[in-house]
Formats: structure tokens, C-alpha cells, sequence
């Protein structure tokens, strides 16, 4: 019988993703989601983390300014360098950033504008766990939902992500999985959607794949990252 994971879904004050990511992950997915307040000081007992996306404590200062020293992300930061699968999503993104547990920095959308519209994402790299459902070059339909999506990182940082494939996902405008500068609205640098850190076991990505994970929402591509965790649980099976 297959030992389904225990996933932590952090809950800071503004989040708005973070009802979302549980009833994705509990319902559509099948595995177990609980709802953690950012004040706790503990992790033990769960076999991954979502950071949801919203607006943490209000976007102020800038955004994830502030949530990085949430008393949470001290066991957060414990368990990523334990090996640890964290996944950042939009907001979450922000603050994995803005906690040195992934390199660069989300900026103001080149538009000036809030962007809400599906986009498409090529797979880059399937090096992370939450990339095992997923192939090289095919792409995947996601909303993304951000003020502030603009990934920048100076040159010789990005030429170390590109080469320990550290490039997860882009901005792409067909199925080929190839960059493509028309389509990256918000201005990313290399069209990046998102990226992991050098051991791939954190992930952090401006498109929300939990709220793609039911036809009845438009779409379920999602499942293709959010499901890895199934992998896992088999995994966590064979290992008991």
C-alpha cells in the first residue's frame, strides 16, 4: 500500500494561495495537505513544504521583505538544506528569494501592470522531484497571477544556473520548449518562469500549477508538477 506524503502549505499573513494549494493537493492530487501557521517553529513529520502565493504581510517593503523572517522559515530553512523538497509558488517564489534559499530577485512586471491570463511553460530541466512527471521540452498551460514577476539575476549568476541546469521552466510561445522574448510579459531575464536551487530539491516558479489542477478551472497541467509528490509516496513505501 503506498504511504501517501505529508505536505506542509505555509500560511503567512496575505496569503491568498495558500486555501488553494491545500484543497488542490488533498482533493486533485490525493495526497495529505495540512495548513501551517507561519508562527510555528517546526517541521518535523512532513516529507515537503509549499510556500503559496499571495501578498505576505502585505507586499511591504517589498515582496517576501518581510516573511523571510517569519519564525517558520527558520525549520524551512533546516529542512531544504536537509534535502527537503520546498516548492515556492508566485509570492513563495518571492520569499525563497528574498531568504537566500534560491538566487536572484522578482521585480516589478516590465508592463507596470497585474498580470492574470494563462501562459505557456516550456520544461527546461527536470531536475528537481517536483519535475519527475515532466519532460524535457514539452510545455504546460498555467495562470499566473503577479505584480512583481520579473526574474532578474546578473549575467555570471545566470550562466551558472544555465549550467548546472538549474533553469527549470520558461516562458515559451509554442510546444518546443525554446525561450521566446515576445511571450515573456512580465520581462524576465531569459524568459525564466522558474528555477531550483543547486541540489534541485527547491523549486520556486511565478505560475500557480494549483490552480490547474481540475477541468473545472480551466485546465489541469498543474497535476504534472503537484503529482510528483505521488512518486515520492511510492518511494516512502518501498522504503518502509
Amino acid at each position: 500500500m503506498t504511504s501517501l506524503p505529508n505536505v506542509a502549505v505555509i500560511g503567512f499573513p496575505g496569503s491568498n494561495g495558500d486555501h488553494d494549494a491545500v484543497h488542490s493537493l488533498n482533493i486533485d492530487v490525493g495526497v495529505d495537505a495540512t495548513l501551517v501557521d507561519y508562527r510555528e517553529t517546526s517541521l518535523d513529520g512532513f516529507d515537503a513544504v509549499v510556500l503559496p502565493g499571495g501578498f505576505a504581510y502585505g507586499d511591504a517593503l517589498r515582496c517576501g521583505a518581510i516573511a523571510r523572517f517569519a519564525p517558520i522559515m527558520t525549520p524551512l530553512k533546516q529542512f531544504a538544506k536537509g534535502g527537503g523538497s520546498v516548492l515556492g509558488i508566485c509570492n513563495g517564489f518571492q520569499v525563497l528569494t528574498e531568504a537566500h534559499l534560491l538566487p536572484g530577485a522578482l521585480l516589478r512586471n516590465k508592463t507596470l501592470r497585474f498580470h492574470c491570463f494563462p501562459c505557456r511553460i516550456g520544461i527546461v530541466s527536470t531536475k528537481s522531484p517536483w519535475l519527475s512527471q515532466c519532460k524535457e521540452g514539452e510545455t504546460l498551460t498555467l495562470p499566473v497571477a503577479h505584480g512583481e514577476g520579473a526574474y532578474f539575476v546578473d549575467d555570471q549568476t545566470l550562466a551558472t544556473l544555465e549550467r548546472n541546469g538549474q533553469v527549470a521552466l520558461r516562458y515559451v510561445e509554442s510546444g518546443e520548449g525554446e525561450g521566446a522574448a515576445e511571450v515573456n510579459r512580465n520581462g524576465s531575464v531569459a524568459a525564466i518562469a522558474g528555477i531550483t536551487n543547486a541540489n534541485g530539491n527547491v523549486l520556486g516558479l511565478m505560475p500557480h500549477p494549483e490552480r490547474a489542477t481540475n477541468q473545472l478551472v480551466g485546465g489541469i497541467d498543474g497535476l504534472r508538477i503537484l503529482s510528483s509528490l505521488l512518486d515520492r509516496g511510492k518511494a516512502k513505501s518501498k522504503a518502509s
